[in-house]
């Protein structure tokens, strides 16, 4: 078999190291000129039955271990006045059940466990046909199989589905806290050593402590139209008057949460949350299929690295179990995908109409101590 995988995410590399490991070779494609080219973005809480399962397929468990952050499992959940509902401190012998990783650290370890010559670097995936992919830059390459893992905005998936990912309504903007523990340690002690969540009305805080001592501040405007950042008022390109309006935004909380968004630097970047439909699926074809948010882009509610680990993984022991025959390998995959990324996707949705209800700190409250 020759398989060329898109994207140099942690689905891709996941489906490559598995692949590597039972002595089947592919190449993985991706656009960015290096693995430093841009960030890689903050922690991840990996799960005991999806990612983690995934990386003990891919034999890197003990190194995952080594990078994970148990104590960053710690959860503190409060209503915008600032109420405490619920405070959750991770004992330090605690088992590893959803320890947060930095997905920088995550997608050096499955790079480093591949050989030099698995991923090549900046090629753009440009079209694919007869066997042949093509790459922006003129180049191209021949496969059995073509697999997109290109995340959201996916080249491939045209491929197989006409589906595209929808707005869901939200817009999450992000912002951080460097060195939190020298510039702001009374910041520091408030967010604690794992997530703080804020959520109201149509709007929510997230700080998130990073292993690298950044904390990362995510808002989110739940009710928002696509044209929201560009309509709202807020002047992104200006990111010190960006954060002053954003403070101003959420005047009416406590005043712990204005003082977290005052606190950050000038990293101040808007994003629209969009998913694909829930349950999405597709008439197998033996020549190219999908994987991670390539083919069930989620609300990003702690599912999905967890399913695109998973799903290169399953795959890369499907084409592993089946060498000569493509279609059963294939189809075997994503039999079991669309099952478990439905159930994922719904989970996912569940949470999101959760996350928009006027009482959303009480919904979540049930969701983690249900009565």
């Amino acid at each position: 078999m020759t398989i060329a995988i898109i994207g140099a995410g942690l689905g891709g590399l996941a489906l490559a190291r598995v692949l590597h490991v039972k002595g089947v070779d592919a190449v993985v494609y991706e656009r960015d000129a290096s693995r430093d080219a841009r960030g890689q973005g903050g922690m991840l809480d990996i799960h005991s039955d999806t990612g983690q399962r995934a990386l003990r397929e891919a034999g890197l468990i003990d190194g995952f271990r080594a990078i994970a952050r148990g104590e960053g499992q710690d959860l503190r959940l409060l209503e915008p006045d600032g109420t405490l509902l619920l405070q959750e401190d991770t004992p330090d012998d605690a088992p590893l059940d959803r320890p947060e990783v930095d997905r920088a650290d995550l997608r050096d370890l499955l790079l480093d466990s591949l050989p030099d010559h698995a991923v090549r670097w900046g090629h753009a995936f440009e079209r694919a046909d007869d066997g042949v992919v093509h790459f922006a830059d003129g180049g191209s390459a021949t496969y059995d199989l073509l697999v997109g893992a290109d995340g959201a905005d996916s080249r491939v998936r045209p491929l197989l589905t006409d589906a595209r990912p929808a707005h869901t309504g939200q817009h999450a903007v992000e912002l951080g806290i460097p060195d939190v523990d020298r510039t702001h340690p009374d910041l520091a002690a408030l967010v604690g050593r794992g997530n703080y969540w804020v959520l109201g009305d149509g709007r929510s805080l997230s700080a998130q402590r990073n292993g690298d001592g950044r904390v990362r501040v995510y808002l989110s405007f739940y009710r928002t139209a696509e044209d929201w950042v560009d309509t709202c008022g807020i002047p992104f390109g200006d990111p010190p008057a960006a954060r002053a309006r954003l403070v101003e935004e959420f005047a009416d909380w406590d005043p712990r949460s204005t003082a977290l968004i005052a606190a950050c630097d000038d990293v101040v970047v808007p994003r629209a949350i969009t998913t694909l439909p829930v349950g999405l699926t597709w008439p197998s074809k033996p020549g190219v299929t999908l994987l991670g948010d390539a083919a069930h882009l989620m609300p990003p509610v702690g599912q999905g690295a967890n399913a695109a680990l998973l799903d290169g993984a399953l795959l890369g022991l499907a084409l592993a179990a089946h060498p000569d025959d493509l279609p059963a390998a294939v189809g075997e995959y994503e039999r079991e995908m669309f099952e478990r990324a439905g159930a994922a996707a719904r989970m996912s949705a569940r949470i999101q109409e959760m996350l928009t209800a006027p009482d959303a700190a009480r919904r979540m409250l049930a969701f983690f101590r249900p009565a």
